[in-house]
């Protein structure tokens, strides 16, 4: 259209042009004449240029836009290209290449865990790799994860005294004196990525998790970064913040995996660390590179929190500390709303403390554990199992050391605790500490009635399973159904128990004896306990070093509470009995102090048992070694009784590797008189209940006389002539029992 107007243009200058000289012929045509033209029309030709250099200068300017659009265009379509590569680039970058698993473990839950969360990890399509810390050097290894790019995760368990567990000892005195040594410096593991779970038991108040603690710190001491804050997993139900140590840790692990997400991702942590006062107004719960918090990323977003409202201006602290008087009216009703929420907040901590105390002792995991173990469970912390000797006794193969030093029938005694808990985790502990642990009684309570009858209940069932087996004599099987004999002894502290009283109260209204047996650490209790018809304290050690080797009690003062039970042991008038429990190379060369301890209590009776193999287990660092031959045992008790003025030895059980030292006021007119009136006992505690314990009575008003067969020195050495003895062949052992 442009190129239309501008030819236009041209045709009218050019037919002005010819209308000046069409008048001239061709003879008369001359230079002078056309240039006359040229100038009489010169505005024509002046505007035809304009029009020219516009229209050129036009032409050159959109020739020059499309150039520099295509030009664009390409740039445009390089760019896109790059982009597309770096993306695909970016996708294939790895951030997380694995997962590395470290458990240092004793009894195998930290290792079990360990397990559990390698299986969690490889579901998310990442490598996982469990490894025991016993086998890994951090000398040598752990520097090369700062470039792995893989995540290091510690389940670390704390044993005796916050010590590491055997497994973790050498990698957690590595990592101490490294964080300590110069020679590392602070950034010798920089770039390395971690995260660790510990496991613990708050009852032991002066090292609960301490080693988790210690290697969080140590850590991060060395620069290494903390991908999640530490967890915290408290084998005391009642104050584990989700219940049970499992349930700590499943919290914890759904944290991880869900941190692990994005890191894998690629996504960078919520807060460089770099925030004023350590605290992002953006992400207050980001502090991954803080000080070792406390428990868990919620705790430590409270604390953050909490100190970043506390910061104050000081010109806004001034302003607070004058108050106008008519701004007093709006102070008090300030300090009136404050002292309701301080007064909810206390209904609201009573209300948990109330809901920790309601919790019951046996977790789902530790149900499922005992089980599997044979346990019949009863209620929320009390069970009942057959003790082997009772299955012996029903075949007519032989009854357990009781029946031979106080006259039991093995097949009609009940073995049962209305306390799962114990104060102690001894080295030899046959139940491989699967039970609880506590010092206090802080878990929901069953009636004892309640306790009593499934415990009875439970037991005749398992008798029932006898019916028709091959060897169990028929008569001896009716009387298994009715109980007569009450262990409670089966595991745990069953004094613990509130209503422990009660209990036995109930026993002996259904003439049920009761053996009752406690680890001395509960003076009062024993104090305060009404009469049994036989009180055991296991006695394991005479010094208080060795105690605290052997039964690694609970308790600070674990020694003075030992000592007061002896003394609160003598006081009672029923008969009493120390139990000793002999390892060979721990406590068999203390005969001095055993001595001493039984001038302390005075005891009726002194059971010395070899210490019962139960097998391989990382609870315990027993062998067959160290347990003693019955000739060995026999040695020790003679060592002892010469020691013993107003003691000798009255029986012994060689099928059991026990032997029984008696107070020879129980040897009357040269006969033994170790065995128990049953009936006699019965008709005493009843008297004593309805004078309301105004009528006293001892251990020599119900003792009865112990048959030949069953003394010191007999030809059959304890084993019961009625009964037939049988020796097992390449079966393995039955540890179960009393």
């Amino acid at each position: 259209m442009m190129f239309f107007s501008v030819w236009c243009f041209l045709c009218i200058i050019a037919g002005a042009f010819g209308a000046e000289v069409e008048d001239v012929s061709e003879d008369q045509w001359d230079y002078s004449g056309y240039l006359m033209s040229v100038w009489k029309n010169r505005l024509y030709m002046y505007s035809a240029a304009a029009v020219f250099l516009g229209v050129w200068f036009t032409l050159k300017m959109a020739k020059k836009k499309t150039a520099s659009g295509q030009h664009a265009d390409a740039g445009i379509s390089k760019t896109a290209k790059e982009g597309g590569y770096s993306a695909v680039k970016e996708k294939r970058k790895v951030h997380v290449s694995g997962v590395k698993i470290f458990y240092g473990s004793q009894t195998g839950t930290a290792k079990g865990f360990a397990v559990d969360l390698a299986k969690e990890v490889q579901a998310l399509g990442l490598t996982a790799e469990v490894i025991d810390m016993k086998e890994y050097d951090p000398e040598d290894s752990l520097s090369e994860e700062c470039t792995s790019k893989s995540i290091c995760v510690f389940l670390l368990a704390t044993y005796t005294d916050g010590k590491p567990t055997e497994n973790a000892e050498w990698f957690c005195k590595w990592v101490e004196e490294a964080s300590m040594d110069f020679r590392y410096g602070k950034t010798y593991l920089k770039g390395m990525r971690f995260a660790v779970f510990g496991l613990g038991n708050s009852v032991y108040e002066g090292h609960y998790n301490t080693v988790g603690k210690h290697v969080d710190r140590w850590l991060w001491m060395l620069s290494a970064t903390r991908v999640l804050s530490r967890g915290e997993g408290d084998g005391n139900v009642v104050r584990s913040r989700h219940g049970s140590l499992q349930a700590d840790f499943l919290s914890w692990r759904s944290r991880f995996l869900k941190r692990l997400q994005a890191l894998a991702r690629g996504e960078k942590k919520a807060c460089g660390g770099k925030c004023k006062k350590g605290t992002c107004k953006k992400h207050k719960g980001a502090q991954e590179q803080s000080e070792p918090g406390s428990e868990g990323a919620e705790h430590q977003s409270s604390e953050e929190s909490s100190s970043d409202t506390g910061s104050a201006t000081d010109e806004e602290t001034a302003s607070r500390l004058v108050v106008d008087v008519e701004d007093l009216g709006v102070v008090m009703s300030r300090v009136k709303k404050a002292k309701d929420e301080t007064d909810n907040g206390r209904e609201l901590l009573t209300r948990r403390k109330s809901e920790e105390e309601a919790r019951e002792m046996i977790t789902p995991a530790l149900r499922e554990a005992l089980t599997k173990q044979g346990y019949r469970l009863i209620g929320s912390h009390s069970g009942v199992k057959l003790c082997r000797w009772t299955k012996s006794m029903l075949r007519g193969r032989g009854g357990c050391y009781k029946h031979t030093f106080y006259g039991i029938e093995s097949h009609r005694c009940m073995e049962a605790t209305p306390s799962l808990a114990c104060a102690n985790k001894c080295v030899f502990c046959w139940r491989h500490h699967t039970n609880p642990v506590g010092t206090e009684w802080r878990w929901k309570m069953d009636p004892p009635e309640m306790i009593l009858q499934e415990a009875i209940e439970n037991h005749q069932n398992l008798i029932k399973q006898f019916r028709g087996v091959p060897g169990v004599l028929p008569e001896r099987f009716e009387e298994g159904l009715a109980v007569q004999h009450c262990a409670l002894s089966l595991v745990g502290e069953p004094i613990m128990y509130p209503e422990v009283n009660a209990f036995i109260r109930l026993l002996h209204q259904r003439r049920i004896s009761s053996f009752l047996v406690t680890n001395a650490q509960f003076p009062e209790e024993i104090r305060n306990l009404v009469p049994v018809t036989q009180l055991y304290v296991s006695v394991d050690a005479s010094t208080k070093d060795s105690l605290k080797r052997i039964d690694r009690p609970l308790f600070k003062d674990f020694w003075q509470r030992f000592l007061d039970s002896l003394r609160a042991l003598g006081e009672k008038q029923q008969r009493t009995v120390y139990r000793l429990t002999l390892v060979k190379a721990w406590n068999v060369d203390e005969l001095k102090a055993y001595a001493e301890l039984v001038s302390l209590g005075q005891p009726d009776f002194v059971e010395v048992k070899g210490v019962t193999y139960c097998g391989e287990s990382s609870a315990s660092s027993l062998t067959m070694a160290n347990v003693p031959w019955h000739e060995e045992v026999l040695y020790f008790v003679r060592q002892l009784a010469d020691q013993l003025p107003d003691y000798d030895i009255a029986s012994e059980h060689e099928h059991s590797n026990c032997i029984l030292i008696a107070h020879r006021k129980f040897k009357v007119a040269g006969e033994w008189h170790t065995w128990i009136d049953y009936d006699r006992f019965q008709e005493l505690v009843r008297l004593h209940d309805d004078t309301d314990s105004q009528t006293s009575f001892s251990a020599e008003d119900y003792m009865a006389r112990t048959p030949d067969w069953a003394v010191f020195g007999a030809c059959g050495r304890g084993f019961d002539p009625v009964d037939t003895r049988f020796q097992r062949k390449n079966k393995t052992r039955d540890v179960s029992g009393c």
